[in-house]
């Protein structure tokens, strides 16, 4: 389909032109993009110069770091990115509409969630044989963007202000518990935000979600929090907790899937700190056939898993 949409016309701008440039923003370099699409490197040259001479602009600038796009370049990047992803959704939206959901779905999740979606794949096989569903994790700010650069169609995360121009529905509130190596807590499991606030804290970095609300409940309560060590992923957070170099503030009320002795069991802060877990898609791209019958297929799956006990602190709020 592709080839005929590109046509033989040397003066038109080629689809084929547009997956090597956008390879090339997001791999960062010529030789890296090059093994990606299998293409040797001077040839992939040639066509972005190809291409810059057809738009008339410089679209990449090259420096000791690798390639970064200009101006120009991130215009085109970021438009390029939402027709290609358009272009290779048609064959799934022209085969679903003649029968079952068919094609492939990319969808996110928050890294701590991730043990709470074990079985979603085995399920959804089941439920949709002919959809191929790609899965991706990290935190939410990384998965909003995906969603805007359509590397991503649904994704799940959670969320504190609801700002991004984005479809979105609040599925539960999460509370937020202190994971910590020993036992911290009081005889009933709760700790209270003054005494979080004495002990050495592991958190992500300012511009994390969960952060920013970390420092604006402590603020209201005209504390600070004693961080200690600002983690890049949430494995270095788990890391840093398990060897005692601080504790951390998650979404997450049950660690066992670590096993038996890795963590103390989590304590529920007081007073209790929320988060909205919600389940979120472009607003300028509606979703597939495909796309729709995996998100509500999710949103169900995630329901069960919310009103079974084995995650504390949720509560269930979306309307049916």
């Amino acid at each position: 389909m592709e080839d005929v949409l590109e046509g033989r016309d040397k003066d038109n701008m080629q689809f084929r032109q547009l997956r090597y440039f956008v390879k090339i923003v997001e791999a960062g370099s010529f030789s890296r993009a090059a093994t990606i699409v299998h293409v040797a490197q001077p040839a992939l040259s040639q066509q972005i110069a190809d291409l810059e001479e057809r738009l008339g602009v410089t679209l990449l600038q090259r420096g000791a770091r690798g390639i970064r796009p200009t101006a120009s370049g991130q215009m085109l990047y970021k438009e390029a990115s939402a027709i290609l992803h358009q272009l290779d959704r048609l064959p799934g939206i022209v085969r679903s509409s003649t029968g079952e959901p068919e094609g492939t779905v990319n969808l996110g999740f928050v890294s701590s969630l991730a043990p709470r979606l074990v079985g979603f794949l085995e399920e959804g096989r089941a439920a949709f044989p002919k959809v191929i569903i790609r899965l991706s994790d990290g935190d939410s700010l990384t998965l909003e963007s995906k969603i805007a650069s359509t590397s991503v169609d649904i994704a799940i995360l959670y969320e504190d202000a609801f700002t991004t121009a984005l479809t979105r529905k609040p599925l539960f509130r999460q509370k937020l518990f202190l994971v910590s190596c020993k036992p911290v807590a009081d005889r009933d499991n709760f700790i209270s935000l003054e005494r979080v606030a004495e002990l050495p804290l592991v958190l992500p970095g300012a511009t994390n979600g969960r952060r920013v609300l970390i420092e604006r409940v402590f603020a209201e309560a005209k504390l600070k929090p004693n961080i200690v060590l600002e983690a890049d992923s949430l494995v270095s957070e788990m890391w840093a907790a398990r060897n005692e170099v601080g504790c951390t503030i998650l979404p997450v009320g049950d660690l066992s899937n670590f096993g038996p002795d890795a963590f103390a069991r989590p304590a529920l802060i007081e007073p209790a700190i929320y988060l909205t877990c919600s389940i979120v898609y472009s607003a300028d791209f509606p979703l597939t056939i495909a796309g729709e019958a995996v998100c509500d297929f999710l949103v169900d799956f995630i329901e069960r898993r919310v009103r079974q006990t084995d995650m504390p602190g949720a509560e269930w709020i979306a309307k049916s």
